[in-house]
């Protein structure tokens, strides 16, 4: 009898990614990509109508985030396994994810083989972290009051957190979020509060010297 392969759902919102993936993924004889999807909306359909084992997710999605996809299956589809493939360095969003729900992160830098290697570790119920994020773990285990301050943001904080320190203003955060500019004022008044960061400038100092912006 021949094995069951290991399904896997991919999203993200390039469609060339989703290509390069289900070529990599396509290669092994263990696992078979059963969709691929560029909005959180889709995503949720394909697990509504076939469902899947794993979940291959990249965090910038248009309209709802890939984080907010997360928490979302984590509600609806508890069983799915999920491996966060992003373009985002390991310490701006992979505590968040893992803190989310997902059991694995990885950065899209990373080897074709070390792709495979992370997918079936969490299939099989594992966690995949690199060596240096495993430490960040463990140092943050023991050392909550000396936290970073962007950690102290929740994650809507923090994504606008960004969007302030690159330079948008509050009317174009709101208009891409679809909220009122009066929430993203209110959003903002939270994040100095959480981090005394009291102006944009002091946001984008931060965030350059911290690594989350170029």
């Amino acid at each position: 009898m021949t094995a069951k392969k290991l399904t896997v759902l991919i999203v993200d919102d390039h469609a060339i990614v989703r290509e390069g993936l289900k070529s990599i993924i396509s290669k092994s004889t263990d696992m078979e990509v059963v969709g691929d999807v560029g909005t959180a909306p889709d995503a949720m359909n394909v697990l509504r109508k076939r469902g899947c084992d794993l979940v291959l997710l990249d965090i910038s999605l248009p309209g709802k985030t890939g984080l907010e996809l997360l928490k979302m299956m984590r509600v609806e589809f508890p069983k799915v396994r999920v491996l966060v493939l992003s373009t985002y360095p390991e310490d701006q969003y992979a505590i968040r994810v893992l803190k989310l729900g997902a059991a694995g992160y990885l950065t899209k830098e990373s080897a074709p083989d070390l792709l495979l290697t992370a997918i079936r570790k969490v299939a099989a119920g594992g966690k995949y972290v690199s060596a240096s994020l495993a430490e960040k773990l463990l140092e943050e285990i023991g050392t909550e009051a000396n936290r970073p301050l962007h950690m102290l943001l929740s994650d809507r904080e923090f994504e606008i957190f960004k969007l302030i320190a690159v330079g948008r203003s509050l009317t174009e955060i709101a208009d891409g979020m679809c909220v009122s500019i009066k929430t993203i004022s209110t959003y903002r008044a939270r994040i100095i509060e959480k981090t005394s960061l009291k102006t944009n400038a002091d946001m984008t100092r931060y965030a350059l010297e911290h690594g989350l912006i170029n």
